[in-house]
């Protein structure tokens, strides 16, 4: 047992700026995405499954944990995030399981249906979809968000979703499942995220209207709603320097999230064992 206030670094943290989409691997302190603190048991054990996002953040978090609990694991990313990735890939082939890199930008559609269409082909199926990959970047107001920013955004977090789930369903078979990362801001908006928020309250709707399209297939769809995460996401333009230095310290915890202290939620979401849920939210929010 351990005091969960203490488990992980505290702010301040220093100020960070990188350019999107950055690195795990430049922040400061690093996250803990478990690459020494997950410990799987066989629970997912044959499954193959695809992260978008996979490099770093939460979606390394999951990679890594999939691997670790018996999973063959496709990560997607930017090709600016190899340095990430490729020790993404060394950690999963280090529990003996196939990794698949598929470098690639998911605001193209056709990319969306190659991504989808070479997973399948390298892991020899497709059981465990986990949609992550997401665009965030702060705005005072409406005003400063471009048609660019805009649309950036929503190809990122919502048409891909909309691509990559279309192709991978034809290949999903009962018993398999789709996990889709909204975020708390889809109920408590910060006014400086306008159109990421969009994006987050929309992925919870799409999650509950698809759940209810292919239950009868077998397949569940959930959502999993992240609170203050330290990721790359933030100091990469999703805060102003200033909240990055004090990033998490209103949560109950005092502090954000490390990745790691998520992937269990990827893990349950994917396994047999939540068998009976779909069309849910689960949140990990440190009581923010």
């Amino acid at each position: 047992m351990q005091d969960p206030r203490e488990q992980f670094p505290r702010p301040p943290f220093p100020e960070q700026p990188q350019e999107w989409p950055g690195l795990a691997s430049e922040m400061e302190p690093r996250p803990d995405h478990g690459e020494e603190s997950y410990h799987g048991s066989g629970r997912l054990a044959g499954r193959k499954a695809l992260i978008t996002g996979g490099d770093s953040g939460i979606g390394r978090a999951a990679a890594i944990a999939y691997a670790r609990e018996g999973a063959d694991v496709a990560i997607n990313y930017l090709e600016v995030e190899e340095p990430d990735a490729r020790e993404v890939i060394e950690l999963i082939e280090a529990e003996g399981r196939t990794a698949v890199a598929i470098p690639g930008d998911i605001r193209d559609e056709a990319f969306c249906r190659e991504l989808v269409e070479t997973a399948v082909d390298r892991l020899g199926g497709l059981d465990i979809l986990v949609n992550n990959a997401a665009r965030q970047q702060w705005a005072e107001s409406i005003m400063d968000v471009s048609t660019e920013i805009f649309d950036d955004t929503m190809k990122t977090n919502l048409y891909a979703m909309f691509w990559i789930t279309k192709a991978a369903l034809p290949h999903m078979e009962e018993g398999a499942s789709i996990i889709n990362v909204a975020s708390m801001v889809a109920e408590d908006p910060p006014e400086i995220l306008l159109e990421y928020n969009m994006t987050k309250a929309a992925i919870v709707n799409f999650t509950k209207t698809l759940s209810k399209q292919v239950a009868d297939q077998g397949i569940r769809v959930n959502t999993i709603s992240p609170g203050p995460f330290w990721t790359p996401l933030q100091p990469s333009g999703g805060q102003p320097q200033e909240v990055v230095a004090t990033f998490g310290e209103d949560s109950l915890m005092g502090r954000p999230g490390q990745p790691v202290e998520i992937a269990g939620v990827f893990v349950l979401l994917a396994s047999q064992e939540s068998s009976f849920a779909t069309g849910q939210n689960y949140s990990a929010t440190g009581g923010a």
